[in-house]
């Protein structure tokens, strides 16, 4: 993977979006989208670049641009909808529908729980599609013992999705059982 374009919606759960940015490996370029609500949440706290999410003409709107995939960490509700109805009025709704129009890889994390039915019907709908609904689920087979830990794996299984190599969780290796 060579480049990857980030979208960060909502303002719950933009820290991991954040962690997942971070840890991306250095060769990877990032093209990182943030809407407005985010915005909010980052405002002088972090030292990064956002494209501006008004700005529906910017690189990564065009089918032209060479991307590797695109990930929406967190994806809140309202842009999960809008990307499973085709609506792109802004920059990162409109750089979701080009991943699709292209087919190219996309992975939402929704963060908002319960699911509606509703929700639940958007995320099929572009899980039919191909897209990637992977939200941020606890996962404990892999002996996590802290927060920062918890957030390794997730941020590991995303990129298990986008084809990203790490080492950030211990993997799975069956049950240590011998037989007679």
């Amino acid at each position: 993977m060579k480049r990857l374009i980030i979208g960060i919606s909502g303002a719950s759960g933009v820290e991991l979006g954040l962690k997942f940015v971070k840890a991306l490996p250095l060769e990877i370029e990032k093209y990182i989208i943030i809407s407005e609500h985010a915005k909010r949440v980052f405002q002088n706290e972090h030292n990064l670049s956002f494209l501006d999410d008004e700005n529906i003409g910017a690189i990564t709107a065009s089918g032209s641009f060479k991307s590797d995939g695109m990930a929406i960490i967190p994806c809140s509700m309202n842009t999960l909808a809008k990307i499973s109805y085709g609506i792109a009025d802004n920059l990162l709704t409109r750089t979701a529908s080009v991943m699709i129009k292209e087919k190219h890889p996309l992975l939402l994390a929704p963060r908002e729980m319960p699911f509606s039915a509703i929700a639940l019907e958007n995320m099929l709908k572009l899980s039919r599609l191909g897209i990637h609904i992977a939200p941020p689920i606890l996962g404990y087979y892999a002996e996590i013992n802290t927060l920062e830990e918890m957030e390794n794996f997730l941020i590991g299984k995303w990129f298990d999705l986008l084809g990203i190599e790490h080492q950030l969780f211990k993997r799975w290796e069956g049950a240590n059982q011998c037989a007679e």
